[in-house]
């Protein structure tokens, strides 16, 4: 069995999304190689790892010989998540058999922003059903592989994405962050993974908000300088947008080394009153002493919410604008939603939604904002704070069970795993996992890092210094295309 690379272009491993750009500027390699590359690497393993779910290589390498590189990234392969955004001309199933078979009609406006920094499409990813799952285990279309451990969570909702990037079909991939959902697969599968502060990119023009400000889209990538020029592609809205940041500065500026000495606050302390794993807390605190040695401030602080009334509160909106969705959906198909489409999670989160109160809707997002201005408050003492991404590391496939009523799943697998993940989807604060830990048995850890609202600068000035002084660009999962068809399994 052959060990070498697959695919044309050799030396695709060598470099992330911005270096095989650079090579394309400068006529080295051409689009359509590294294209080919990709492809032929999702079409050797993906039939083990299942993360592509929907395949547009034909459209992709016809684009690459009549498209002028332009942009950041031209010319370079990209990967979408099967859920919420749309690329005109594309299916889109959200990993709902009902809504299996629509293409969408026109771009969204990240779409636009994507096409515009140079990216090729060569299909979309898999995920869970309607991305309420922190692994991508859907009926549809089966389970995404971890390909550090067959029998782990690849995480989710960006699971698909996650699982390409690491397998090394692709530098950087489409990721979006409700509750977590961009942080978890990038911590299981060694990434950089950002969720930007509230407001920053625009949901438009499909939607003028997506669950109050929670959730945000962004990128899975191996470097923190390709998230940060993915955030630069990526940012601004449409003004009179409820959230809205008109400034737009250059985060690949702020990963060039600087001096500057920044106040840093860490804390081990599960607001659910759960026993962190030890691996998780010891990944943290090394983080901790890893910044103190590069000369900034760092300090313990308390972090502490009331987790089951934000919890409940964040949970109820949801329900409700899942049910109106769903609603929406099934009007715009002429087909009503029915039981046997979906998982019971789903469906009991639709009837949950449909039997909320006005009154109670109302309620819950008063009780959001109020916990916002806590959280956004506890921590603006800091330029960054240092957490755990997930309290118990890499669940087993499986953990996350969409059998159940969505009561019983929030209490759960997803209130454990998302205690400090949530609430900064709820605060607007802009959030980062970085691969700065490994458990005991050689799976990444991810250590997050946090913010103030609009403050990626600071996020990225950091992950950049953290990634030069502990580098992790070649720390490869065992099935990953470098080694081969079998990978080191």
């Amino acid at each position: 069995m052959s060990r070498s690379p697959i695919g044309p272009f050799k030396e695709f491993d060598d470099y992330d999304a911005l270096g095989l750009a650079d090579l394309v500027r400068r006529r080295e390699v051409s689009s359509r190689e590294l294209l080919e590359t990709s492809i032929a690497r999702i079409e050797a393993l993906d039939g083990v790892l299942n993360a592509v779910v929907i395949r547009c290589f034909e459209k992709a390498l016809a684009l690459a010989e009549t498209a002028p590189p332009a942009g950041p990234f031209a010319g370079v392969p990209y990967l979408a998540k099967d859920l919420h955004t749309s690329w005109a001309g594309i299916p889109s199933t959200n990993s709902i058999s009902s809504v299996a078979g629509t293409v969408s009609q026109s771009d969204s406006l990240i779409t636009q922003r994507t096409k515009n920094a140079g990216f090729i499409l060569l299909g979309k990813t898999n995920t869970p059903e309607w991305g309420w799952s922190l692994t991508t285990e859907s009926p549809m279309h089966g389970p995404a592989r971890n390909p550090w451990a067959f029998d782990r969570t690849p995480g989710g909702s960006s699971g698909g994405a996650a699982v390409a990037v690491a397998a090394g079909y692709l530098p950087l991939a489409d990721a979006g962050d409700g509750a977590g959902s961009t942080r978890v697969p990038a911590a299981i599968n060694g990434l950089v993974g950002l969720k930007p502060s509230r407001g920053r990119i625009s949901p438009g023009p499909e939607a003028a908000d997506f669950w109050f400000g929670g959730g945000q889209s962004s990128c899975v990538s191996k470097t923190v300088r390709d998230t940060a020029a993915m955030l630069d592609a990526l940012q601004g809205g449409y003004p009179g947008e409820p959230y809205y940041i008109r400034e737009r500065p250059s985060f690949l500026d702020s990963t060039a080394p600087s001096n500057r000495r920044l106040r840093i606050g860490f804390s081990l302390n599960n607001p659910r009153g759960d026993a962190n794993s030890i691996v998780v807390d010891e990944a943290v605190c090394d983080a901790a002493r890893l910044c103190g040695a590069l000369g900034h401030e760092v300090e313990p602080f308390d972090f502490d919410y009331d987790f089951e009334s934000l919890w409940r509160a964040y949970t109820g909106m949801i329900r409700v604008q899942t049910a109106a969705q769903f609603d929406d959906h099934a009007r715009a198909r002429g087909v009503p939603n029915k039981p046997s489409d979906m998982s019971a999670t789903i469906w009991t989160t639709i009837e949950h939604g449909r039997a909320t109160s006005a009154i109670q809707h109302s309620r819950d997002i008063e009780a959001m904002r109020r916990h916002s201005r806590h959280i956004a408050t506890l921590t603006s003492r800091y330029d960054v704070v240092l957490l755990p991404v997930l309290p118990q590391g890499t669940r087993p496939l499986g953990y996350y069970d969409m059998s159940k009523d969505i009561d019983a799943y929030d209490a759960s697998a997803m209130g454990e795993d998302t205690v400090y993940m949530m609430p900064f989807n709820v605060s607007g604060q802009p959030a980062l996992s970085l691969p700065l830990g490994m458990d005991r048995s050689g799976l990444p850890l991810g250590v997050q890092l946090v913010a103030p609202p609009a403050g990626e600068a600071a996020l990225i000035e950091l992950a950049a210094s953290l990634e030069r002084a502990r580098p992790w660009y070649d720390r490869r999962a065992p099935f990953h295309a470098a080694n081969g068809v079998g990978g080191r399994f």
